[in-house]
């Protein structure tokens, strides 16, 4: 569809293979297969300069996950990787304390 957002992996590759690599050490085997079919929602906003976290689903602001959320705290070699999952869905990925992430262009037809 038009309106959805890219996916990860085209704007970010080497953090989705990070993700997987690190999901399935944890034994998340089910979300490391699905967060390559993540896409980008929003960006997080906050405007902090350790914080590139996104969205990859829809949620409104301020209001909480509710039933069926929990966090997968992960250990990357360098800074924080936390994911908010939903029913077994990624729903947010923070990446915290980290260098920059170059982000690549993508182009839609």
């Amino acid at each position: 569809m038009e309106d959805e957002g890219p996916l990860l992996r085209e704007v970010y590759p080497d953090l989705v293979e990070e993700l997987v690599r690190l999901l399935e050490g944890e034994g998340e085997r089910y979300l490391s297969i699905t967060v390559r079919d993540l896409r980008i929602v929003a960006e997080c906003g906050c405007r902090d300069d350790y914080c590139q976290s996104v969205r990859t689903a829809p949620h409104p602001a301020g209001q909480p996950y509710g039933p069926g959320h929990r966090n997968v705290l992960l250990d990357p070699d360098e800074g924080m990787l936390v994911l908010d999952v939903l029913d077994e869905r990624i729903v947010y990925v923070e990446i915290l304390f980290r260098p920059p992430m170059a982000r690549r262009d993508v182009s839609r037809p």
